[in-house]
């Protein structure tokens, strides 16, 4: 049995089926839904950390790749914890950063959920391109059709927010000002909120600029920290 397999083992015996139709509501995997046929083993996301703690200086990306193509959305999460711990080991590794975050790209759509898109792709992404000052690839990914490749977009600005960076955030919002999903509209807002609580000017000029194009939803979590009579004014408009 390979570690891929063992991993799924793993996953597979701690089964719930209470918390698996759960799951399956809250990620709405029912017919033309977002999630529509992905399936659960019912496990919290705890759990699966355990397992990525067990086995992460042991793996290759080959078994890695397995568990992003298993039938179990755990399984594809834990394969994504894995990579981000493999890209924290190679911090000063600037040719095996290169390899996780292409590897990553490659198989970008197999983060088919908004949990596994978040809980990945800022800590893969983020760390190799910070240092190259290319933001290239995020905007090839907003530009997408795909869903999830739109919001890994958006979502892995957050780790350049961090960095004082916003001009990706603002970049990226802009071009997915248009989008019909939801999903977008809160990344979308959430990346803007966090400008907002560094550099509330810069905030407030997105706004500006663009409030006509605005969604409602993505305005609604971008002014969250702002000041109650400010919200209201954005409100107001």
């Amino acid at each position: 049995m390979n570690q891929a397999e063992e991993i799924i083992k793993l996953l597979e015996e701690q089964r719930n089926e209470e918390q698996r139709e759960v799951l399956m509501r809250f990620f709405k995997t029912g017919k033309g839904q977002y999630g529509e046929g992905d399936e659960f083993l019912g496990l919290k996301v705890p759990q699966i950390r355990l397992i990525v703690k067990a086995t992460k200086h042991s793996i290759s990306l080959d078994e890695i790749e397995k568990l992003l193509y298993s039938r179990w959305h755990e399984a594809r999460l834990c394969g994504l914890l894995l990579l981000v711990e493999e890209m924290k080991k190679a911090k000063k590794n600037p040719v095996h950063r290169e390899e996780i975050a292409e590897f990553y790209l490659r198989h970008a759509r197999q983060a088919n959920n908004w949990d596994l898109v978040d809980l990945s792709c800022q800590y893969i992404l983020g760390p190799y391109l910070l240092p190259t000052e290319n933001y290239d690839i995020l905007y090839r990914l907003a530009d997408s059709n795909n869903l999830w490749e739109q919001r890994i977009a958006i979502v892995s600005t957050l780790y350049f927010i961090r960095a004082g960076i916003f001009t990706p955030t603002l970049i990226i919002a802009e071009k997915l000002l248009s989008h019909k999903h939801d999903l977008i509209h809160k990344a979308t807002g959430w990346a803007l909120r966090e400008v907002g609580k560094r550099d509330a000017d810069t905030l407030r000029n997105f706004l500006k600029n663009h409030y006509s194009h605005l969604p409602r939803t993505t305005l609604r979590y971008a002014i969250e920290r702002l000041d109650a009579a400010e919200r209201q004014y954005w409100l107001k408009l």
